[in-house]
């Protein structure tokens, strides 16, 4: 797993799709979904591992984009 699309991908097995139009609260959701995947324990602790890094990174770059937006 190396990408959000990865992700994505690991949550359509379990039947989970998110699509809400903010790229933002869709991450987060998936980062909720994964938490609640982990916990119900249908995931390994690899995958959990690196789906929630994923997911925090791509979160950290879209916050500081519109962090940096807001600045012009």
């Amino acid at each position: 797993m190396r990408t959000v699309y990865d992700v994505q991908q690991l949550l359509k097995k379990f039947g989970t799709f998110i699509y809400i139009g903010d790229r933002l609260a869709e991450l987060e959701l998936m980062e909720q979904e994964i938490q609640e995947l982990y916990q119900s324990q249908c995931m390994t602790q690899e995958d959990y591992q690196m789906a929630i890094l994923i997911l925090r990174s791509e979160i950290t770059v879209l916050t500081d984009k519109q962090k940096g937006s807001l600045r012009k």
